[in-house]
């Protein structure tokens, strides 16, 4: 691959993702697998990343920077890259984090996460969507929200990370409706409505949340409440009750949200049930845009 010019690595929990990059920012070819951090021994990080990028590196005389974001960088991934702190831009000049390899054609930096000291709190991955989102809505000013099993809401001004909330949103989602009681209730499907009915009782009282989700599995019991609305009103409940946990991030601002797919979709729905429109980007776009943020600093990528 002569027009390779660096590698791009999206390396999260379950999933690993690489890209081919050319000089000007094209893509020239991609490739993943699940071989993500959650799944490997230290040792295992360049074995796991030369099973995708290994053909596209063949017979490279010269090293072939890799800039990786994610949790590869966390304490348990290939090395530990330490958090920056906010107020910071999310992605700096000369901040990669080398990681140990033995194949002489690799030259793998490693992306920072942020840190907020007070009140604590933590992401590694999201930094780079950030940055790429600004590169994407260059001058934005206002709340970022990342949906996910632990979303992230920031505000940005100036082009910095101000501060951000992590909410356990997605996680909770897949622990009660797999493990807990109101299990037995659910079933697949989707109705709107109950989303909706859910969201505002979620937005409207989050401290009866605890409350408002066992009346699911009551609901199911006494009035017949179906499988797919019950489905619908837990992942409205706790939407709803995390849009009004994170208000202070997003109350007064223009919101942009990073993701794909139903779930964005769903945050959409939600907010505008609160009075907000918000801007929606594809993940996959903002995470390039950012990891060419990361790269151009350290091999003169550009836009």
């Amino acid at each position: 691959m002569k027009e390779l010019h660096w590698i791009a690595v999206d390396w999260g929990t379950t999933h690993l993702r690489a890209w081919a990059m050319g000089a000007d920012g094209r893509v020239l070819a991609e490739a993943q697998s699940d071989e993500g951090m959650g799944r490997l021994a230290r040792e295992a990080f360049e074995g796991a990343l030369l099973r995708l990028v290994d053909p596209w590196i063949a017979g490279r005389p010269a090293p072939v920077p890799v800039v990786a974001g994610g949790m590869v960088g966390a304490r348990q991934g290939w090395v530990e890259a330490p958090y920056r702190a906010v107020p910071c831009p999310p992605v700096a000049p000369g901040t990669l984090v080398p990681a140990p390899v033995n194949d002489p054609r690799l030259a793998v930096g490693i992306v920072p996460g942020l840190m907020q000291a007070a009140p604590p709190d933590v992401m590694r991955g999201e930094e780079v969507q950030i940055a790429g989102a600004l590169a994407l809505a260059p001058d934005f000013d206002g709340a970022i929200c990342l949906p996910g099993t632990h979303s992230k809401w920031a505000q940005l001004s100036a082009g910095e990370v101000v501060s951000f909330q992590t909410q356990m949103t997605g996680e909770m989602f897949a622990l009660l409706s797999t493990q807990s009681v109101l299990r037995h209730g659910l079933a697949d499907g989707w109705d709107e409505a109950a989303f909706d009915g859910g969201v505002a009782e979620g937005a409207a009282r989050p401290e009866r949340l605890l409350s408002h989700l066992f009346r699911i599995r009551a609901e199911g019991l006494l009035q017949g409440l179906p499988g797919a609305a019950a489905r619908a009103r837990l992942s409205g409940l706790l939407i709803g009750a995390e849009i009004a946990s994170a208000r202070p991030w997003w109350l007064g601002l223009p919101v942009l949200l990073i993701g794909a797919g139903p779930l964005t979709a769903l945050y959409a729905r939600a907010l505008v049930a609160e009075g907000v429109t918000a801007r929606a980007l594809d993940a996959t776009d903002c995470t390039l845009a950012g990891l060419m943020l990361a790269a151009g600093a350290t091999i003169g990528v550009t836009e």
